[in-house]
């Protein structure tokens, strides 16, 4: 098949990429760096450079895919420290820009990369962009079967613990005690679409995609005994004192805010009500794994 990927070499696009060309797949690959183009090509796929934000380009791309995978980052919309950016209206742009361009190439298999609490109307913080793409996407013609992937907390976001444990001893949130969540690796997510790229497309599907389901206390006994620190303890603070900290460093104040509701409502279950509704099979990689990545990670920096 011919397929399209946005999302350059990210930590999902690179496995997956591998992936779907080792499948004998033909693959082209978007990114907006001019210097990716000759890794994209190393793995066998052909490199589109361009903007999410320029839908001829997009069209262009997107012209004879059998399936185009989507997905958006907050990178793709700015600096987190830059306090000038609507991330949520940015990204929703590029979702209407994706709709556009899916319309006028004539694509009618695409799989979308959303995330866990992409059910909610409200109370999903920074992550209701995914919630307002998949809307847009979802005023496509019925003719085009959409797969939304659901991926939940990706483990790598707890390398922005390795800072602070560094600086005060411990991990800090709004939330924490001995309460299991839901936590994915990228490599269990490319393994997931990559599945779904041979599995036929009807209607609108949803799939929540998952490795391990742990406590943030299990968390910080994990990384701690990886990193030689067995004492490391997850403490909690306030949803204030931690706006507070991250406005203080200069944080944007919607991605602060954002992101301090979206771990509320991971401490008090609400992001993954939906979720074990539908409850996946998880995934090979368990957060024993990612504690080595992580002690290495830690003790480089």
């Amino acid at each position: 098949m011919n397929i399209v990927l946005t999302g350059s070499l990210g930590n999902i696009g690179k496995p997956l990429t591998q992936l779907l060309i080792g499948a004998g797949h033909a693959v082209k690959v978007i990114s907006s760096k001019v210097a990716r183009a000759e890794d994209i090509q190393a793995l066998g796929a052909t490199a589109a450079i361009g903007s999410m934000f320029d839908v001829d380009f997009l069209t262009g791309t997107f012209k004879g895919a059998d399936i185009v995978y989507l997905m958006e980052t907050m990178e793709a919309a700015g600096d987190i420290f830059d306090k000038t950016v609507d991330f949520v209206e940015t990204i929703c742009q590029i979702g209407r820009n994706y709709k556009r361009a899916i319309e006028q190439a004539g694509v009618n298999k695409v799989i979308h990369l959303s995330s866990v609490g992409a059910h909610m109307n409200s109370g999903n913080g920074i992550l209701v962009f995914h919630q307002k793409v998949e809307g847009i996407l979802n005023q496509l013609p019925a003719d085009v079967a959409i797969k939304f992937m659901r991926p939940t907390g990706f483990y790598i976001n707890m390398f922005s613990f390795i800072d602070t444990i560094k600086n005060t001893g411990t991990i800090i949130s709004n939330y924490g005690g001995d309460n299991k969540e839901p936590w994915v690796s990228p490599v269990d997510i490319a393994d997931v679409i990559a599945a779904e790229m041979e599995t036929p497309f009807e209607g609108r599907k949803i799939r929540y995609i998952a490795s391990d389901e742990v406590s943030p206390n299990e968390i910080a006994k994990a990384l701690g005994e990886a990193i030689g620190r067995p004492d490391l303890q997850w403490k909690v603070i306030t949803d204030e004192q931690l706006l507070e900290k991250w406005l203080s460093i200069g944080f944007n104040e919607q991605v602060a805010r954002g992101f301090i509701e979206v771990q509320a409502n991971q401490g008090n279950g609400l992001m993954y009500e939906d979720y074990y509704r539908h409850k996946p099979v998880l995934g090979k990689v368990k957060l024993a794994d990612f504690a080595k990545d992580f002690a290495v990670a830690y003790h480089q920096e």
